[in-house]
């Protein structure tokens, strides 16, 4: 019986598919994440001096 070694075979290949699929969406989500937070200029940075001269002079 040739039907259930395609029927594996073609259920293998669906689910490779499937967690390629989710992969390239996730990795494509994660990329675009971090371009944004380069993109946008840093606040902590530049209130860290603020608040070390504030303790410094208590």
């Amino acid at each position: 019986m040739v039907i259930w070694p395609t029927l594996t075979l073609i259920g293998f290949l669906v689910l490779t598919a499937l967690v390629i699929a989710m992969g390239t969406r996730s990795t494509a989500r994660y990329e675009a994440e971090q371009r944004a937070a380069a993109a946008r200029p840093s606040r902590a940075r530049s209130a860290a001096p603020e608040a070390a001269t504030a303790t410094a002079l208590l």
